[in-house]
């Protein structure tokens, strides 16, 4: 069994003032065009920082409306062409509750196939959900429905388009937006349960022309680094004062290794899962498709630039300049600073869980790296690679032969980190799902697999790599023919 997260009750003041409630209708801003005063604000150094406009759960229920076209709009400090969900380059936030019902309209106004991917929701992976093997075609509208679980981890989640072959270019020219799960505030003191809170969803964009680039992307290529799609804007918190922030890297391909000088980040949840004792960081590396939700604690009044650090993945990989991302301003009247938890939420061990199967899932790449395997071969839809039981706990090694850092990440259930190249993980904080693995090491988890069958995927989350055959199918079976299964 999952540990078991009891849904939370949340005060009306944490629903923000750009929050939309969905009730029995739904909610498509793509029917009008947007006006640019609607869209995200040109984004140029100063600007405040904007959290994206939400669609909220009412009742137990969110129905709403995805839009994919390709629209000019503000990416940074330019206005560009771009792959936008309703019209936007950093789209709705969808907040959910545990216990949730979400119904889910997707249109493709584009050009191509695309799809929907609700990266790290322990959803079933059938369709009419969380289904990644589907295509929507030009001009077609798809009904998603998902039923989140009541025990669902709280946190930050995000979505975006998995179209075979097509993800990388997708992503990068747009196709992103963040999801959260309502929640962590009950693990917080009292004192900090209504704190300010902000997204920070970095995305990244070359420029082809008026255009942000989709084909032909080269992992190493100059690349412009966006927060909320905005170009380096103000992130404003008092002296002492305590603050929620979402760190997601919602972009294709890069890396990022975030610090503030000067603070440290209080991680409190990792890839929508509460940690079970809070640990600071001085930097946090966060791989494509990876997410931490931190406290931070304003600086003495000045100034600061949230950063990410040079970074450098390996001798056939690619090395990634210092940039600076936002600019933290501490100014106002100083507060005292809050005693910041150390337990936080509980979390299941599976280190003495019986072991079902063992699994080795090696990584490997040609020498022009242009193609990319796991165990020797590339991605096919119509292959299953990796069979595994509902309700097993079962252990896999990760190898990355190659010399570069590859992500991991499998949909529908999270897996406990076990260790790094041999080196045991922390046990309070060990479960995610999207890890990074370092070139020619390995790292050990284990997955437990709860609640749904089907066919799902595993694979690297460059998107470029995935695109060019690194990815695998796994089927997850009923342990016995009376199992439940899907939603």
């Amino acid at each position: 069994m999952r540990p078991r997260f009891v849904p939370a009750r949340l005060a009306a003041g944490l629903a923000l003032a750009l929050a939309f409630t969905i009730g029995g209708t739904p909610v498509s801003w793509a029917v009008q065009p947007v006006p640019p005063s609607a869209q995200s604000p040109t984004a140029g150094p100063g600007q405040p920082l904007q959290d994206p406009p939400e669609l909220v759960s009412h009742d137990g229920v969110l129905r709403a409306e995805i839009v994919v076209a390709r629209r000019k709009v503000a990416v940074g400090d330019r206005e560009l062409y771009a792959l936008t969900y309703n019209d936007r380059y950093m789209p709705p936030t969808l907040r959910i509750r545990p216990g949730d019902r979400v119904e889910l309209a997707m249109t493709n106004a584009g050009s191509e196939d695309t799809n929907l991917h609700v990266h790290g929701l322990h959803v079933s992976p059938k369709s009419p959900s969380d289904d990644i093997f589907i295509a929507i075609k030009p001009g077609e509208t798809y009904h998603y429905r998902y039923r989140i679980p009541g025990d669902i981890t709280p946190g930050t989640y995000w979505y975006h388009s998995h179209e075979h072959m097509r993800s990388a270019a997708q992503v990068a020219g747009g196709e992103s937006g963040i999801i959260i799960v309502d929640g962590l505030q009950r693990y917080l003191p009292r004192k900090l349960r209504h704190i300010t809170e902000h997204i920070v969803a970095l995305k990244d964009d070359q420029v082809e022309g008026d255009s942000v680039k989709t084909d032909d992307l080269s992992i190493g290529a100059p690349t412009n680094r966006t927060v909320n799609g905005q170009q380096n804007p103000v992130i404003r918190i008092r002296p002492g004062e305590t603050q929620l922030w979402r760190l997601a890297n919602i972009g294709a391909n890069i890396y990022y290794k975030l610090h503030l000088p000067g603070s440290a980040f209080h991680v409190i949840a990792q890839d929508g899962y509460p940690v079970e004792r809070v640990y600071a960081a001085d930097s946090l590396v966060i791989p494509a498709g990876a997410r931490f939700d931190v406290l931070v604690q304003g600086g003495p009044p000045g100034t600061t630039p949230l950063q990410t650090l040079a970074y450098d993945t390996g001798p056939d990989g690619n090395q990634f300049p210092q940039v600076d991302l936002a600019t933290v301003v501490s100014q106002g009247t100083p507060m005292e600073p809050a005693t910041l938890p150390v337990r936080f939420a509980h979390n299941d061990d599976l280190a003495d869980a019986p072991i079902a199967a063992r699994h080795d899932i090696v990584y490997t790449e040609n020498a022009a790296g242009t193609e990319f395997y796991i165990n020797g071969e590339q991605f096919d839809p119509n292959r299953v690679d990796l069979t595994s039981k509902l309700n097993t706990v079962e252990e896999w090694r990760v190898v990355n032969n190659t010399g570069e850092e590859h992500s991991f990440h499998v949909h529908t259930d999270h897996f406990q980190l076990m260790s790094i190249n041999g080196t045991p993980t922390p046990p309070d904080h060990r479960w995610y799902e999207t890890i990074n693995v370092p070139a020619n090491g390995n790292a050990v988890l284990r997955i437990r697999f709860d609640d749904f069958t089907g066919r799902t995927v595993l694979h690297c989350h460059i998107l470029n790599h995935e695109d060019k055959g690194m990815m695998a199918v796994l089927d997850i079976v009923p342990d016995h023919p009376a199992s439940p299964q899907g939603s």
